[in-house]
């Protein structure tokens, strides 16, 4: 229905593509980060590594789309096991810091590496995704494409967490010592949750490198990985289709907001913080809050009742 409402305005459709893009990506860090509680945040490695990936087999190897896009997915699950195993046997925050590290290696690693990936010119004139002859070429196609994928993601994901295995990221968040004395193996599965939340960043990397057909180590910096986290944090951890609703809203606000120029950034700054205040502040509990609700019973006391008189 997107598509039909804003039928001939090819910018508007576009931005709702992207924030497909970006939901499917908020969907996919959501199951380590939101349910299994591991906080990652260099999601834009594996973002990364499957739109090299399925850009180089398509440009170089003439592989069909599909056959790239399984690539993009299983290398990003590789790169995900490859980080998972070592990091995911600690305690606290260190995947956080290893996966931030991880993300920095694999851009620097594009960025340098000039004969394999070509520096920072990127890579240009990346094939447009062709199914069976079909080639997705118009802003309307790429957006239904883009949905379909995320309908894909979001009900695998759902029926994923809905699952026993689902419950058990669920009881390692909670208590993982609790948890594994209940018989849950808690390494084994933060390890497969993380590596299945890395493959369908790859599938997002790949999807977004045959649409822009073209990419640069500067399409994969830290700031979308904290833009990713940001959407799964706004739209609550653990909540599939918060973190679907986050995304959506934190790609347009920024667009909405540039005819405001050098105050774009800012606004969306103030208004990021605010939203994020606003869920993890209990308000009653704070001076304003205190402040309002005095007034509220006050206004209340002296609303007239029957014959004019104050109740």
């Amino acid at each position: 229905m997107f598509p039909l409402v804003f039928s001939g305005n090819n910018t508007v459709i576009r931005l709702g593509a992207v924030s497909l893009l970006y939901g499917i990506l908020a969907v996919s860090l959501n199951l380590i980060s939101g349910v299994a509680g591991q906080i990652s945040m260099g999601h834009v490695a594996f973002y990364g590594i499957g739109a090299y990936v399925s850009a180089m087999l398509s440009m170089r190897a003439q592989f069909p789309f599909l056959l790239c896009l399984l690539c993009a997915f299983a290398l990003s699950a590789v790169a995900g096991l490859i980080i998972g195993i070592p990091s995911l046997r600690m305690q606290g925050g260190y995947l956080a810091i290893i996966s931030i590290g991880f993300a920095e290696i694999v851009r620097l690693t594009l960025l340098n590496w000039k004969s394999f990936t070509n520096g920072a010119k990127g890579l240009l004139n990346i094939p447009r995704p062709s199914i069976f002859g079909y080639t997705i070429s118009s802003v309307t196609q790429t957006f239904y494409f883009f949905l379909f994928f995320l309908v894909v993601a979001y009900a695998a994901l759902s029926n994923l967490i809905s699952s026993k295995f689902g419950r058990n990221l669920k009881a390692i968040k909670s208590d993982d010592i609790a948890a594994e004395a209940m018989g849950i193996h808690v390494y084994r599965s933060k390890v497969t949750a993380y590596v299945i939340s890395a493959s369908i960043a790859g599938v997002a990397g790949s999807l977004y490198a045959h649409y822009m057909m073209f990419i640069s180590p500067y399409s994969f910096t830290s700031d979308v990985s904290t833009s990713i986290l940001s959407m799964v944090v706004l739209g609550g951890l653990g909540n599939m289709y918060g973190a679907l609703i986050a995304a959506i809203v934190l790609t347009v606000l920024p667009e909405t907001l540039r005819s405001l120029e050098s105050y774009r950034m800012l606004i969306y700054g103030v208004l990021l913080v605010t939203i994020m205040l606003s869920k993890t502040t209990v308000w009653s509990e704070t001076r304003l809050g205190a402040a309002v609700s005095n007034a509220r019973k006050k206004l209340t006391a002296f609303r007239p009742g029957k014959g004019g008189e104050e109740r």
